[in-house]
């Protein structure tokens, strides 16, 4: 009866042999493409270099002030505005400002790569219910794989550093972008798009005159996801070399400075708290702007 109580499994000896087959196979891919693969991520390491040069080597008054003119005119709330610059002047009051803005800079460039990967792929899902099928698996276990398995792969073919972190982010955060993207433009009211056709638009004129404009909220709402998520990454993307207010907060972690990851937490909050607020009003414009146009 001991059958009862021990599920059936592969023989011990078969399992190591598969396990040990992979990994060869997984280790000889990164031998043989690795040198490929960081060549093609070339760029975007440039990219994230100026964007964190950028917002660190810009005397602070000039970041705070695009940072609230960028806030104003997503928002046009002067409460967003005000709350933007108060949560920055503590953060810098409290010396973290060269952190965040290193934080900042990658939700950036994780949130500009995003956007021109989730978009076009969210375009494809809602063109076609044979992409959507394929591509909505594969986004479950983007959304469900355990975050630190992100960080294996990606190490062994870029090794540590800033590029392989941002990859792990981008991973992580991609599917709502991508689900939000499909899900907007599926929605546009079917009788909108027969009055276009009625008028000769074409398949690009439909969706870009018409059925991008009016899922424009909803893909904010994508937009506003993958940043959420970005910043949740933050501190273990620091565990492959990701600078910023993650590395603080693991160093806590490691030698119990308590204080250290309060502080260094707190921020990683105000920043979130800085991309939901002004992109949710961003949407909420939107949102308004299309009641107006198209009421």
């Amino acid at each position: 009866m001991d059958w009862l109580f021990s599920f059936p499994h592969m023989d011990d000896a078969s399992l190591r042999d598969l396990k040990k087959a992979i990994d060869e196979g997984f280790r000889g891919f990164t031998r043989a493409y690795g040198d490929g693969l960081e060549a093609v991520f070339e760029p975007l390491q440039h990219f994230l270099i100026w964007s964190e040069r950028f917002m660190t080597k810009t005397p602070w008054p000039i970041i705070l002030v695009l940072i609230a003119a960028v806030a104003w005119f997503a928002s046009r709330n002067w409460k967003i505005v005000a709350g933007t610059v108060v949560t920055l002047l503590l953060i810098g009051y409290f010396d973290m400002w060269d952190d965040t803005m290193k934080t900042v800079s990658m939700i950036f460039v994780c949130t500009v790569l995003s956007i021109v990967v989730g978009i076009p792929s969210g375009i494809a899902m809602s063109r076609s219910d044979r992409v959507q099928n394929v591509i909505n698996p594969i986004l479950d276990v983007m959304q469900t794989m355990p975050s630190f398995v992100y960080l294996i792969p990606v190490v062994m073919l870029l090794g540590i550093g800033k590029v392989p972190g941002l990859i792990a982010v981008v991973i992580y955060a991609i599917p709502p972008m991508i689900r939000l993207t499909n899900l907007g433009i599926r929605l546009v009211d079917k009788d909108v798009l027969e009055a276009a056709d009625a008028f000769g638009s074409s398949n690009w004129q439909k969706l870009k005159n018409v059925q991008m404009p009016l899922a424009l909220p909803t893909i904010m709402a994508g937009i506003n996801q993958t940043i959420m998520m970005a910043l949740a990454m933050v501190v273990i993307a620091s565990m492959i070399g990701v600078q910023g207010l993650g590395q603080p907060v693991l160093k806590a972690i490691s030698n119990q400075y308590f204080t250290l990851g309060i502080f260094n937490g707190l921020a990683i909050v105000g920043i979130a708290i800085i991309f939901d607020r002004v992109s949710q009003a961003f949407g909420v414009r939107l949102q308004k702007h299309r009641e107006v146009v198209h009421g």
